[in-house]
């Protein structure tokens, strides 16, 4: 054990000196730690620099080549020394605290890609560009981005409000509120969500509950346990189920803050549409 603290001492004094020698060169070596930076990195040119990644991140195909090093429930802290990157890509929201703060420790160049709201991605497009050298393609990619989200924006503020209940999840039953990530995409499409005002962000709530809010449209994400997770042909008093209006949308579209998350916002905008 000692050998191998030494070892990780050894590695981390030469990280810290190569990192501070040359905090100016684009980044070639990326450890990219969730499947959104990786979606971020190929739109902006720079995804053949991605040296690993973490479980889920298969978007564009190319992405399901790169090594896995951990997912959700930590990374392999070894194998980042041994690819010497010369930029880590974190993910504050979904990396564990321990992982990000042993990375910095280490000396690694660190950027936390945590995008909270639509505008931010095309953000951190740019602040992406500017760490590789890929600044004409990552400025290209935020205008076409921010240009793409006005444009929905526009498209739906005036349309009729649908009153929206979005099923995160089956069991338990949960659902979106205000400081979301989902409720910015139903607020682009002019929807009311009916739980927009749960004390928390992503509330359990009760069947019942539901059915008393009377919504006009469900939605739920596309993974197969939560589809079959509730029968609502069974609540018929529910607008949304009296009127067919339940879809299943593409939840890697609608839960990854990456520049396909329009390709979402289009998505839902779409199903509520059909509800008008």
């Amino acid at each position: 054990m000692n050998i191998i603290y030494k070892l990780l001492i050894a590695l981390s004094l030469f990280a810290s000196v190569s990192m501070s020698s040359f905090a100016a060169e684009p980044a070639k070596r990326i450890v990219a730690l969730s499947p959104h930076s990786v979606e971020m990195l190929y739109a902006i040119g720079a995804g053949d620099s991605i040296v690993a990644t973490t479980e889920y991140a298969d978007f564009p195909e190319a992405a399901l080549n790169i090594p896995r090093i951990g997912g959700y429930h930590g990374v392999q802290i070894e194998r980042i020394l041994e690819l010497e990157p010369d930029l880590v890509v974190v993910w504050a929201s979904g990396n564990k605290l321990e992982d990000i703060q042993r990375i910095k420790e280490l000396g690694f160049k660190v950027f936390d890609s945590n995008p909270k709201t639509l505008e931010a991605v095309a953000d951190e497009l740019e602040a992406l560009g500017e760490l590789t050298g890929n600044q004409a393609q990552a400025k290209q990619a935020a205008d076409d981005y921010r240009a793409k989200l006005v444009q929905l924006r526009n498209d739906n503020f005036a349309k009729p409000e649908v009153k929206v209940f979005y099923q995160l999840w089956s069991t338990p039953l949960r659902t979106v509120a205000k400081n979301s990530w989902i409720q910015q995409i139903i607020s682009v499409c002019h929807g009311d969500n009916v739980f927009v005002d749960a004390a928390s962000d992503y509330p359990q709530v009760s069947l019942e509950t539901v059915v008393l809010k009377h919504p006009q449209v469900i939605l739920q994400s596309q993974d197969e346990g939560n589809i079959i997770g509730i029968n609502w042909s069974e609540w018929p008093e529910i607008p949304a189920v009296k009127n067919q209006h339940i879809y299943q949308l593409n939840a890697d579209l609608l839960h990854r803050a990456a520049p396909r998350a329009l390709l979402g916002v289009e998505a839902l905008c779409d199903a509520l549409d059909k509800a008008r």
